[in-house]
């Protein structure tokens, strides 16, 4: 007899260790670019700094400041001279007045005009002004400041240009601007970290930033706008002498008790 054998079935493919066949996901389509927002700009809200209500009690601080500080207020700064002042002012950022004035007689008595202290140079200002902030970088704005003003001007402050002045090596706004105060310009109002929180306190701005305020100032105290250079001044004592970034108490304040928003003087936030 024949024999007939089962030939045996073919083995499975054995599936590898450890891979596991995963269903393929058919690709995300791509999505659509999407235009950009347009930024929304919403300006900072303003005071009413233009209503009677306002300027009538902003020319009522002018009069009460002017009564706390007869005649013409002193500068802060210490100088005898346009540059001197200039170079103060320059001095003064990120320290006090008092600190500024502690350093200047020695400086100006080496350097007292431009020409001087040009010729001083920076190494020269520097060691004059170490214990101030910044004094490298105050000492080279100071020294090319007074090589401008011999170069451009003949060695004098060109107090009556605000492009002029502000085109000077390490002076901005507020630098220019208190030398026009000083110089009685009728069209500068310096603001400084005092004069910018008491126009808050009294509802005179909402301190968004200093020339938001300096604006704001301008148009508050429009009645008495030729006595700006000493109001600035005024301001600035007040805010020092009795209206104190802290521990101060509005109630016993001569301005605040009346001037502040809510307080009846009328206007402001």
């Amino acid at each position: 007899m024949t024999s007939t054998r089962k030939r045996p079935a073919p083995p499975l493919p054995q599936k590898e260790a450890g891979v596991r066949k995963m269903a393929r996901t058919p690709p995300a389509a791509p999505t659509p670019p999407t235009k950009p927002k347009k930024a929304v700009i919403v300006p900072p809200p303003r005071p009413a700094a233009t209503t009677p209500a306002t300027i009538s009690k902003a020319t009522r601080i002018a009069a009460q400041l002017a009564s706390l500080y007869p005649g013409t207020p002193p500068c802060p700064l210490d100088h005898e001279s346009e540059v001197q002042l200039l170079v103060a002012v320059m001095l003064s950022a990120q320290t006090t007045d008092a600190k500024v004035n502690s350093v200047t007689p020695a400086l100006f008595a080496a350097a007292p005009d431009a020409a001087s202290l040009a010729r001083l140079g920076a190494a020269g200002i520097e060691p004059h002004i170490k214990a101030l902030g910044l004094a490298p970088t105050k000492a080279r704005n100071v020294a090319a400041t007074a090589e401008a003003l011999v170069r451009r001007h003949g060695g004098r402050v060109p107090s009556s240009s605000w492009a002029d002045l502000e085109a000077l090596p390490g002076v901005g706004h507020k630098t220019a601007s208190v030398v026009r105060a000083m110089a009685g310009a009728a069209d500068a109002f310096p603001v400084d970290t005092h004069i910018h929180r008491l126009a808050g306190r009294w509802g005179l701005s909402n301190g968004s930033s200093v020339l938001t305020t300096e604006a704001d100032l301008k148009a508050a105290f429009r009645e008495v706008r030729a006595d700006w250079g000493q109001l600035h001044v005024r301001l600035i004592l007040f805010g020092r002498e009795h209206c104190q970034a802290r521990g101060h108490e509005v109630g016993k304040c001569a301005i605040c008790s009346w001037a502040g928003p809510g307080k009846g003087g009328g206007g402001g936030w």
